[in-house]
């Protein structure tokens, strides 16, 4: 039986390969670099730092490029006009969001109204069942009432605004009241780190070094904790600490080359031995802990006094519950929490982390210097040491202000933006990105769809927009005369529809944090500045720092 079944399916496979091939002739596909049976061109793309390779085939095809990955056809747009004539400029074209496996495994929920053509293909290929819920993966009128339903309903929780400036604030007042007042925090070996078993030691000395990253994390996801589920965590919560480790080896997992591989040969990646299995049990917590959260959240809420995003999403579900084609359902509420518990954590969290690496690199950016205006001489003149800052400061620090964006720009966290989807055929520079990939029924089901991935790094780093693009200058946000000027290709939270949702909150955070951090320390680590690696210590979807001791003198 099982012979086969693998017959059947090696035979598929082959079928597919074909009708690709005729397929890519009907088309006027943009061009690409030739690639190989069923594994396409992944042996032609760099495992360690896929968007530099991607960056070079541009150089030969042009900034539209066309990728085969496995049998997924992927188009790629480099460079700042030509991802803006996309994603801003046909923006209804490119609203699409195309799926991806570990996402949808993550953010799946009950499983109720797991889409069809994926149960088929699980069932006969072995490929994990996908439930195309919540506001990341979902397409059309669900997208559309779900993305306008959370921004919506964020703003009204001060997202942007003054309400969210105090939580964010409060947690900044913690996080500098930790760091001044340090434990360090230790783990018994290797076998305990991987339980996520920590102990907590005596408070140690001043300027005792100590690796920030758990800290941060903490500190991050609180914010988002209060947005969604109306409540903070002690950092020393056991089950909160639990989650934030699973988050984060879910995101390191995400970024890594074999990360890369499940996206796009998920059925074969799980029937691979490794840690990804690990990481994909411990999935179950996260899952549970929203699911106790919401179910927590239905017998307390009060129609007329919403506490948060789960109380608000509650409510809407309860006025629409006569409707059945309602997208305010049990799925849809799930996977939109996920989506914002872990995208709200790990990747402002791992900015803040970096853009500290990066002062300590640059030493004479945090530093006061009597020859020229440096970040605390300009915080101190401004804002003092007493009171914290808020986001009305930022006008005038503007060289803080500078320094912030180019960290961000400089460090593009997220190299590719998450990929779009061709829910139509296309028309883009000339070429046909088209909806169908192949013109075959299989299983009663016709196989979609072109991804379509801009890639931010060559937005970020595009020599046109950019007078140093590989090189870390804060007067990439300056004029001639000191004040901050923006740069219409400053995109690290991509563009157009498909944008981050929690953008104005990120920019917030990352504001207040490292002006105030900054203005109650000053960095520096036990190697000197030349021991400080900026390579990505992962590098695929997201660039994650590299995990580095630092010291926090008191000012």
């Amino acid at each position: 039986m099982e012979f086969y079944a693998t017959l059947l399916l090696a035979g598929l496979i082959g079928l597919l390969w074909f009708l690709s091939v005729k397929n890519n002739q009907k088309y006027r596909l943009p061009p690409g670099p030739n690639p190989l049976p069923l594994i396409g061109n992944l042996l032609q793309i760099n495992k360690d730092e896929p968007f530099k390779s991607v960056l070079e085939f541009s150089k030969t095809y042009g900034p539209v490029m066309t990728f085969k990955l496995g049998w997924q056809r992927v188009v790629v747009l480099v460079g700042y006009d030509t991802v803006k004539e996309a994603l801003v400029d046909q923006a209804d074209d490119f609203t699409g969001r195309a799926p991806l496996p570990l996402l949808h495994k993550v953010t799946r929920g009950s499983g109720n109204r797991i889409c069809h053509y994926y149960k088929i293909i699980a069932k006969y290929a072995w490929m994990p069942t996908f439930c195309l819920a919540g506001i990341g993966i979902s397409n059309g009128s669900r997208w559309r009432q779900l993305r306008r339903f959370t921004l919506s309903t964020l703003r009204d929780f001060g997202m942007g605004r003054k309400g969210m400036e105090e939580w964010i604030q409060e947690e900044s007042k913690h996080l500098r009241a930790r760091i001044r007042n340090f434990k360090g925090e230790v783990c018994l070996g290797r076998k305990l780190h991987l339980h996520f078993s920590s102990v907590v030691l005596p408070f140690l000395p001043p300027g005792e070094p100590f690796d920030p990253t758990t800290l941060l994390n903490r500190t991050m996801s609180n914010i988002v904790c209060c947005l969604v589920f109306g409540q903070r965590f002690r950092y020393e919560d056991k089950q909160f600490l639990k989650l934030l480790n699973v988050i984060s080896s879910l995101v390191k997992f995400d970024s890594s080359p074999m990360g890369m591989m499940y996206n796009i040969f998920p059925w074969a990646v799980e029937q691979l031995p490794g840690q990804h299995h690990t990481i994909f049990a411990k999935i179950t917590e996260i899952r549970d802990f929203v699911e106790m959260k919401i179910q927590e959240h239905r017998q307390t809420v009060d129609p007329s006094s919403p506490r948060d995003f789960i109380d608000c999403f509650l409510i809407r579900a309860h006025q629409e519950k006569d409707n059945p084609s309602t997208e305010f359902h049990n799925d849809n509420l799930f996977g939109t929490v996920m989506n914002l518990f872990i995208a709200g954590t790990e990747t402002t969290s791992s900015t803040i982390r970096y853009a500290l690496s990066v002062l300590i690199k640059h030493k004479n950016i945090q530093v006061c210097c009597i020859e020229k205006k440096k970040m605390q001489e300009e915080i101190d003149s401004v804002i003092g040491r007493e009171r914290c800052p808020n986001m009305e400061d930022r006008k005038s620090l503007p060289f803080s202000d500078a320094v912030i964006h180019e960290i961000q720009r400089f460090l593009d966290i997220v190299p590719f933006s998450l990929p779009h989807y061709a829910l139509e055929d296309i028309s883009f520079r000339g070429y046909t990105i088209p909806e169908v990939l192949y013109s075959v029924y299989i299983l009663l089901h016709t196989v979609h769809g072109t991804s379509i991935v801009p890639l931010l790094h060559s937005v970020l780093k595009d020599e046109k927009q950019w007078a140093a693009p590989y090189s870390f200058n804060p007067q990439h946000f300056l004029d001639q005369n000191g004040n901050f000027k923006k740069n219409p290709a400053f995109l690290p939270f991509s563009a157009g529809k498909r944008a981050c949702v929690g953008e104005s909150l990120a920019r917030m955070e990352l504001f207040i944090f490292i002006v105030s951090l900054l203005q109650d320390f000053t960095f520096t680590c036990p190697g000197g500045p030349d021991s400080i690696n900026l390579v990505p210590e992962y590098s695929s979807f997201a660039n994650l720092p590299r995990s580095h001791k630092i010291i926090a003198t008191p000012r």
